[in-house]
């Protein structure tokens, strides 16, 4: 039998799932679902690098930066996930989280085969977004050597831009390019190759524990509390309602007039309730903080 070439650990074959195509459903699925808590594992052991990566992030974020996300198939539509939540989540402005997706953005939904090999254009798109030294680049890689990734995290560096890699696979190209890599070992998968399941998990993870880490650092969370959320539903409304009660003890009435007066935000709501001020003077209170509601609540009126 001939030697099988050397390939990524995510490549490689799984022979303890040799026989999944004989299983039943039920072990279908247990077999899928077992594999998935690796990748919890994986990222809990790169948690040191994804709080690394929170920090720098946050200090050229302060400055006006752009979180931009690089990536090709399952990796760019995590990328868009991500970016695409923020917003509503910490009302983060659209055009401060950026996707560069291998073969544009109707690869989110359509298959582009070939893009992800285009170290060229990955440098063309990365030219187009204007990268500067403010902004922090996350180039995202289940193999860790996609060429698209790879050009575009050339043009970053080349820009001053901070640099941060993720892939699956340790001593990879992607990791080698970034000021900090963030290596997600998630090795052979249930269904061998398809990186989809537990290294797209691995990545969703990493993800959300490193934007999430970020706005937590911007004041963007009070306490455990989502309170920069956009009120823009009837569930969202909801939540609002239940975030400035839960910060001020207010009864649903109050808050409901406090977040009316103040275009339903509900850092202003809040300090409106606690410190007796109107809108206007608890948004200056707020902006004179950065935005930090636990600052505003322990300061004087604004000056």
């Amino acid at each position: 039998m001939p030697e099988e070439p050397a390939s990524p650990s995510t490549e490689s074959f799984s022979a303890e799932h040799a026989n999944l195509d004989q299983l039943d459903t039920l072990e279908v699925v247990w077999a899928l679902v077992n594999d998935q808590a690796q990748a919890v594992q994986a990222v809990l052991k790169a948690a040191p690098a994804i709080a690394k990566a929170a920090d720098l992030a946050v200090e050229r974020l302060k400055r006006g930066g752009r979180l931009i996300y690089a990536g090709a198939g399952t990796s760019g539509r995590l990328s868009f996930l991500d970016a695409a939540e923020l917003t509503p989540t910490f009302s983060w402005p659209r055009d401060r989280a950026r996707v560069l997706m291998a073969g544009g953005d109707g690869a989110i939904v359509r298959a582009v085969e070939g893009a992800e090999d285009n170290l060229e254009q990955g440098k063309f798109d990365a030219f187009a977004l204007k990268i500067t030294a403010q902004d922090s680049v996350i180039g995202i890689a289940a193999s860790g050597n996609t060429p698209y990734v790879l050009g575009v995290l050339e043009v970053a560096r080349e820009a001053g831009a901070l640099t941060i890699g993720i892939a699956c696979n340790p001593g990879t190209k992607v990791l080698a390019a970034c000021e900090v890599p963030i290596p997600i070992i998630t090795g052979a998968e249930v269904i061998s190759g398809s990186t989809r399941l537990k290294a797209g998990t691995a990545q969703k993870i990493t993800l959300n524990s490193l934007s999430s880490a970020i706005m937590v650092r911007l004041h963007k969370v009070h306490g455990n509390l989502m309170v920069d959320v956009q009120a823009t539903n009837i569930k969202l409304v909801d939540r609002a309602v239940r975030l400035t009660q839960r910060v001020t003890g207010a009864n649903e009435h109050d808050a409901r007039l406090a977040l009316a007066a103040s275009d339903w935000q509900v850092k202003t709501a809040s300090v409106m309730l606690l410190k007796s001020l109107d809108s206007r003077d608890a948004k200056q209170l707020l902006d004179e903080v950065q935005g930090n509601l636990r600052q505003a609540l322990e300061v004087g009126p604004p000056g």
